[in-house]
């Protein structure tokens, strides 16, 4: 005996003693009602029912029927198919997704979720307790930006670092590709996407990462007045840097990773990508649209915080040395040695104080004043003009 057979045997033996006593005239029908836990009027029907066909109109007609909306057996095997041989490692959520879009089922994803437990395949999520308040969102995009990175096994065998860059306000991913290691450059590259795409923004909310901040104490308050180079760059574009002290404090971005490794790396698998370059175009061309049209949510203000940026946001988010020409007319950086060409405005650049700038894609420039005076390769030789012309940046400031 299941347990609504059970349940109505309860409520029959319990109804057959409210019956006696009314017939006794010891129960209003008022009283019989609270005792049974239903409505006057049910009890008036129950009682008309009881005593035209006995206990048996008071059984539940529907048990032991096959509901009118069952799914058929062979759609539920087929459903179970595709779950064991092509989506094994995919969430329920994203398991129904993929059931809609792509085999024709019209099924509800609760429906999905229950199936997929019932027979074993997945575990139900454990209870969620008690949680502090969540901080409200920034009301406009571009107010604040979060800009984190998540070290993860996005495919078999090779761990890669994930960043991201998303709006508080939609949750929107402006910007996310993959790199061997989280870093300066990184940060750079994801911050130079977004202002070239969107403009310029009022904050960054990051992490206490030693490319965001230094920390004199571990765990510590940040240095504020100790830049970093990605603190630098973003006090000269007027965007404040804010640390993140807790992961709780990080939540948003936390909660986004989550979805990110609960779903990316099963797509990547299912298109047979195992390269980083390979993962980099899906997921600016494929995922991260996909992701965007699901998880983005529209902002409480439709007014823009963004701000267009006219200037050269390339000699700004890079990382920027002083040095000193040597007597060899030379400039060492990182154990490289740039000879400086002849120049026809100066015979040479001994002892002179001049810059030098490293970007994102490894090229460097050394400046003297406002003056673009050497522009080099990661390995520290000169680009030549043939090298100029196929080179996407090429001007200097």
């Amino acid at each position: 005996m299941n347990r609504a057979e059970v349940l109505q045997e309860v409520r029959l033996m319990k109804f057959e003693d409210v019956y006696s006593r009314r017939s006794a005239n010891k129960l209003t029908q008022e009283q019989a009602a609270e005792i049974l836990g239903v409505s006057v009027r049910t009890v008036r029907r129950w009682e008309d029912r009881f005593e035209a066909d006995g206990a048996e109109g008071l059984y539940d007609r529907r048990l032991g029927k096959l509901a009118n909306n069952r799914v058929a057996t062979d759609k539920v095997m087929e459903m179970l198919e595709l779950f064991d041989t092509k989506y094994w490692d995919y969430t329920p959520k994203h398991f129904h997704e993929k059931l809609v879009a792509h085999h024709g089922f019209t099924q509800s994803y609760n429906w999905v979720r229950l199936t997929l437990q019932r027979h074993g395949r997945v575990q139900a999520a454990p209870r969620r307790g008690a949680h502090r308040r969540k901080r409200p969102r920034r009301p406009m995009v571009g107010m604040m930006l979060h800009q984190d990175g998540s070290s993860h096994e996005w495919v078999p065998g090779q761990w890669w670092d994930l960043i991201v860059t998303m709006d508080d306000a939609t949750n929107r991913v402006y910007s996310a590709f993959f790199v061997e290691e989280e870093g300066t450059m990184s940060s750079f590259q994801g911050l130079t996407e977004v202002i070239e795409a969107q403009g310029l923004f009022c904050s960054l909310y990051a992490d206490r990462g030693s490319h965001y901040w230094h920390t004199p104490e571990a765990g510590g308050k940040v240095d504020k007045d100790n830049l970093t180079q990605v603190g630098r760059a973003l006090q000269q574009l007027g965007i404040e840097l804010i640390p993140a002290y807790s992961p709780q404090a990080r939540g948003r971005s936390e909660r986004m990773f989550g979805t990110f490794q609960n779903r990316l790396p099963q797509e990547l698998r299912s298109h047979g990508i195992t390269t980083i370059e390979e993962a980099n175009q899906f997921l600016k061309e494929v995922y991260l649209p996909e992701h965007n049209a699901l998880f983005a949510r529209e902002p409480e203000d439709t007014t823009s915080a963004f701000v267009p940026f006219t200037g050269n946001v390339r000699d700004t988010l890079c990382v920027q040395e002083d040095r000193v020409v040597g007597n060899d007319n030379t400039v060492r950086y990182k154990g490289l040695v740039m000879q400086i060409a002849a120049d026809r405005h100066r015979h040479h650049f001994v002892k002179a104080k001049v810059r030098v700038h490293e970007y994102p894609d490894g090229q460097l420039v050394i400046f003297h004043g406002p003056r673009c005076i050497g522009r080099y390769q990661p390995d520290g030789s000169p680009i030549t003009q043939e090298d100029v012309a196929n080179t996407r940046y090429v001007r200097c400031m």
